[in-house]
Formats: structure tokens, C-alpha cells, sequence
């Protein structure tokens, strides 16, 4: 069974950074890609940021030059830094992997629980 643990969230002032980690146990065959999402008006969530096991990253335009990802593709992990956060950052991260575990045939999205992200003015 595949499981996706998110931790680092928290409280920080406008201007501050976190950092944020996503780990993937189970019996994982392979990861095409991992990442953030949080919620957004109108949508159920939107995508942070995002990066493939090929180094492909995305991002969404209003954390460009802020936040970075990456992925360790060995430890199943992915990280989220956070810097010059905003008060409109604040929101629950949910972490999200598309991989295939090994009793599986094809590829699956998987999410985590979500960590709370705040940020004071």
C-alpha cells in the first residue's frame, strides 16, 4: 500500500521561508512525477509545483522566483522551498505522486493529508 507523508508546514511571517517534505512508502515500481497542491477559489486545487523523475518542472505563476522543487527520485521524496512566503500562500499543501506500485500494471495518483502552511502579515 502506497502512502504519501507530507510534514514542515507551519507558522511564519510575511517574508519567511519553510520548507516542506513529501515522503512515498510502499512498494513503489517506479514515479513519473511528484508534487504540491493546495486549495483555490474556484478550484478544488491547483497545482504548486511539480517535478518528473525526467527533471521537468512546473510551476504555478504566482510562485515563480519563490518557491523551488525538487525530487529525490532515489528516496521516493520530494521537497518544497518556500521563500519570501506571502499571506496569500496560506493554505493546507497537499502533496500528490502519479507512480506505479509494485502490484500494479499501470501508474495511479496517489495523495497525501495535507500540511498547514501559514503566514501571518
Amino acid at each position: 500500500q502506497v502512502r504519501l507523508v507530507e510534514s514542515g508546514g507551519g507558522l511564519v511571517q510575511a517574508g519567511g521561508s519553510l520548507r516542506l517534505s513529501c515522503v512515498a512508502s510502499g512498494s513503489i515500481w517506479s514515479t513519473v512525477h511528484m508534487g504540491w497542491h493546495r486549495p483555490a477559489p474556484g478550484k478544488q486545487r491547483e497545482l504548486v509545483a511539480r517535478q518528473s523523475t525526467s527533471g521537468e518542472t512546473t510551476y504555478a505563476d504566482s510562485v515563480k522566483g519563490r518557491f523551488t522543487i525538487s525530487l529525490d527520485s532515489a528516496k521516493n521524496t520530494v521537497y518544497l522551498q518556500m521563500n519570501n512566503l506571502k499571506p496569500e500562500d496560506t493554505a493546507v499543501y497537499y502533496c500528490a505522486a502519479v507512480l506505479t506500485p509494485r502490484t500494479a500494471d499501470w501508474a495511479s495518483n496517489y495523495w497525501g493529508q495535507g500540511t498547514q502552511v501559514t503566514v501571518s502579515p
